[in-house]
């Protein structure tokens, strides 16, 4: 244990691994307490071909989480059990050493095989927390019910397991609305459309004049960049199911209408974008209302926006829904429906 002493002093070290299937917050218990416990701490990660979640993902996450801590991985399809295989213990202590040559003084875990490879080891066991007291969560039980344990999961992983639905559709037919009904519905976040934002502040002067004027790819891009950045950022703090007012798909059509052509960066970005689980399209059949901020209240150019929108979200094989009808409340009612049977786990 650190003390403080002469730099000469030998130097304990602890080790622990797991699966980590996935993070959640007993494991970062477990780590944070055998990290106080000695002045060199390695954990690793252990993962198969055969687990339904990257090893190397988890590994990155528990990378994110740990600060002066050894993180290592070790992905090979090992036995699992004693039972699996007749030299269980020896092909483990043998691929623990290759990795950790240095002898260690603690072994750490909540379960009781830690005894055991503790002795493999040359090392003494630390038993912590095996009746989960403090955190009453397991790998298994996470995965079954993620959403009802959402705060349970560790937080450099919530964005790969958080689900989104995204709004489409050409102005004014009330996207940011619904956003913000289902987020009641839901009890979750909006991400708002940023490219409002960045017409209103960077393309208009203080009169509102300069509306449609001298956009370039570049602005395209910088909206394109400057959204994906927000919802990334609000992401890790959001729930289990996340509403997005627009995305890239959105952008590049507003590209192609401003541009007077596709722009090649934002195709370019959407070859790689992250895209949400399911979409909602928003008709055009209510009527446009212009606020000042909005460009293309022509009917056939409306058409067009909902068109594209429907016509990429199908080339690109993303589930999608359309949202008919002047009803404001049958549209809404629509998108709930929808949004239940798509994510009905989180209703």
């Amino acid at each position: 244990m650190a003390t403080g002493t002469e730099s000469t002093e030998l130097k304990s070290r602890g080790f622990l691994l797991g699966k980590f299937l996935p993070p959640h917050r007993g494991h970062l218990f477990l780590c944070n307490t055998a990290k106080r416990l000695v002045d060199e701490l390695t954990v690793l990660v252990c993962s198969t071909d055969a687990e339904p979640i990257s090893g190397a993902l988890r590994y990155q996450w528990m990378q994110r989480e740990l600060h002066d801590v050894n993180v290592l991985h070790l992905h090979k399809n090992l036995p699992q059990e004693p039972g699996d295989h007749p030299d269980f213990w020896k092909i483990w202590r043998e691929e623990i050493t290759t990795l950790c040559p240095e002898p260690l003084d603690l072994v750490f875990g909540s379960e009781p095989y830690v005894l055991r490879l503790a002795q493999e080891l040359g090392a003494r066991a630390r038993i912590i927390d095996p009746d989960r007291i403090v955190h009453k969560i397991s790998g298994t039980g996470l995965r079954e019910s993620m959403a009802e344990n959402w705060d349970d999961l560790i937080v450099s992983a919530r964005a790969h397991f958080q689900k989104r639905l995204c709004l489409l559709g050409p102005e004014s037919v009330g996207k940011s609305v619904l956003a913000q009904a289902l987020a009641e519905r839901f009890n979750t976040d909006v991400m708002p459309e940023y490219g409002r934002t960045y017409d209103v502040f960077h393309k208009q002067d203080e009169d509102g004049a300069g509306k449609g004027e001298d956009w370039s790819e570049g602005d395209l891009v910088a909206i394109a960049q400057t959204h994906i950045a927000m919802r990334e950022a609000m992401a890790q703090a959001a729930g289990p199911f996340l509403i997005e007012d627009t995305d890239i798909i959105q952008t590049a059509i507003w590209a192609e209408f401003l541009l007077g052509e596709k722009s090649p960066a934002l195709e370019d970005m959407l070859r790689d974008a992250s895209f949400a689980d399911g979409y909602l399209v928003l008709a055009p059949d209510v009527t446009w209302t212009d606020d000042g901020v909005r460009y293309a209240g022509d009917g056939k150019l409306r058409q067009w926006f909902f068109d594209e929108a429907v016509k990429r979200l199908k080339t690109l094989n993303l589930p999608h829904n359309i949202v008919t009808g002047q009803d404001w409340q049958d549209r809404t009612a629509s998108a709930i429906a929808f949004a239940e049977a798509r994510f009905g786990v989180l209703s």
